[in-house]
This record gives structure tokens, C-alpha cells and sequence, in this order.
């Protein structure tokens, strides 16, 4: 909802602020234009990318309308299961989880969480870790390493949509003087024009420039500049369970190891302390009454 907004208002505010001035929206309305820029961005695009950035790039899009993903609610449950499946493992042992971890879908305990459950990137890296940890033959720290790894390799891999687009970006405003400057080329040419014509087609080609810097940046770089953000909530996300798992790892009680968690999270996402503590003990005492 917020991209729509954002874009409505970067067209009422030069746009109208256009008409407002005084100028008329007629000569912008240029196709032609946008033809040799927007093809050239899109050929640059192409060019400059193998397959599976162009793949990475096309699957972003869907997306790119979650304007809050990770948001504080879907912490405060990921916080409640990370104690109950570390409470149980504490209790029990680490083989009493074994079969929760492996078919997670078929787990009432995960169930109790159907957000949680429902993404596949924290499902999959919370699986993974806790497996490894069941296992018991690797020290803290070479999981530790592991975790690492494989956070910065979702982060790079995370980071080619975004990379891929702001290149597009940067590139819209040269497109922009090319059109123009072929614009340019066209006026010059026709020598037999009166002053009056060529006044108007060096107008329209100036159009040019104009549509390229806007593109660029009013409509293109916002785009990368949004994937960056989701990027860097998916990676809080893994780094949240990072520091839990590695607290555990190290022999903390479940409770002060949720807590390391917390810690971990940017203070508009982060619950308050009591309030996770309560969330947590409703969590244990629905785990109690199991």
C-alpha cells in the first residue's frame, strides 16, 4: 500500500506543481520518449544480468506489497516457540524434539504458531539448527560459524534484485539525456522549420531528460531502496534465531536465552521485557497444561 502512496505522491507533487506554475501538461506527454528510455533501461537491465538475477529480480515484485513482514507480534510468537522447543529439549532432552523438528507440519506444537510456521526461510534455518544441535557432535562455536555462513550467504543472494534495480536507476537519467539529445538531433534537422516548431520540438526533446531523472529517481531507485529494507528485516530475523540458538548452545536457560533474542531485535520490533516475560509464561503455562 505504502509503494502506490508513495509514487501518487511523487506525481502530484511535480506534476501539479507543473500545472500550478502555470505550464501545461501536453507537451510532456511524450510516447515516443518513453519507448528509447524506458527499452534502453529495460535492454541495460537484460544485459547486465545473467539468468538467475533476472528470475531473483521477476520473483521480488509479488513481494515488494508487505510493508511490515516481520513485525512485532510474529517476534513475540517466534520468541514463545524458541522457549517451548528449548524448554522441552531442556526437560526431556534434546531427542524429545526430534520429531517436532523433522515434520514440523505435523507438529502441534509448531502448529500453535501457523505464522511462524508459514514461512519457510525461519522454518528452515530453525529445522536445520536444531537438528545439528539434537545431533550433539559440534562445538557451539563451529555452528556458530555455520549460522554465520549461511546468513551471509542469504544476504548476498538477497542483495541481487536490489543491486540489479538500483543499476537501472542510475542508468535512467543517461537514457533520459539520450532521447533528448537524439530529440536535439531531430529539431536541428529539419532546417526549414520557423522559429515557433522548433521551439516546440527542442521542448519535446528536453522531455527527455525530464522523464529519465523522474524514472530514476522518483519511481525506480524507491523500488531497490524497498528491497533493501525487506532484506534487512529477513536478516534480523536469522539473527534473532541466531543468538537464541547460541545462548541455548552455550547452557542458558531457555528464558534468559529468548531474552538474548530480544536483544537482538531493532526497538520498533522488540517487545518490552515484562511483556515477553508474560507472553513467555503464557507459553509455559499452555505448555504445562499439555
Amino acid at each position: 500500500m505504502l509503494i502506490p502512496i508513495g509514487f501518487l505522491v511523487v506525481l502530484l507533487s511535480v506534476f501539479g506543481g507543473f500545472v500550478l506554475s502555470g505550464g501545461s501538461l501536453g507537451p510532456l506527454f511524450q510516447p515516443t520518449e518513453l519507448l528509447m528510455i524506458g527499452g534502453a533501461g529495460l535492454g541495460a537491465f537484460i544485459a547486465s544480468n545473467h539468468g538467475k538475477a533476472l528470475k531473483a529480480t521477476f520473483r521480488i515484485f509479488p513481494r515488494l506489497r508487505r510493508s511490515n513482514r516481520y513485525d512485532k507480534a510474529l517476534y513475540m510468537d517466534l520468541m514463545a516457540l524458541l522457549y517451548r522447543l528449548l524448554s522441552k529439549a531442556r526437560r526431556d532432552g534434546m531427542l524429545a524434539i526430534e520429531r517436532d523438528i523433522d515434520t514440523p507440519q505435523d507438529s502441534a506444537l509448531f502448529s500453535e504458531y501457523p505464522r511462524v510456521q508459514a514461512d519457510p526461510m525461519i522454518m528452515n534455518f530453525l529445522t536445520d539448527y536444531l537438528r545439528l544441535m539434537v545431533a550433539g557432535n559440534m562445538e557451539p562455536m563451529e555452528i556458530d560459524e555455520l549460522m554465520l555462513h549461511e546468513i551471509e550467504m542469504f544476504e548476498q543472494e538477497a542483495h541481487i534484485p536490489a543491486d540489479a534495480i538500483a543499476k537501472v536507476a542510475d542508468g535512467m537519467p543517461a537514457f533520459g539525456i539520450v532521447a533528448a539529445v537524439m530529440g536535439v538531433v531531430k529539431a536541428l534537422s529539419a532546417a526549414s522549420a520557423d522559429p515557433a516548431e522548433m521551439g516546440v520540438m527542442i521542448a519535446h526533446a528536453l522531455v527527455g531528460t525530464f522523464l529519465g531523472i523522474l524514472l530514476g529517481y522518483g519511481f525506480i531507485g524507491p523500488l531497490a531502496s524497498r528491497i533493501e529494507r525487506q532484506v534487512g528485516e529477513s536478516v534480523k530475523m536469522l539473527q534473532c534465531l541466531r543468538v537464541t540458538l547460541l545462548a541455548s548452545l552455550h547452557g542458558y536457560p531457555p528464558q534468559l536465552a529468548v531474552e538474548f533474542g530480544r536483544k537482538a531485535l531493532h526497538t520498533s520490533e522488540r517487545p518490552g521485557f515484562s511483556e515477553l516475560e508474560e507472553h513467555v509464561r503464557d507459553a509455559k503455562s499452555s505448555a504445562g497444561g499439555a
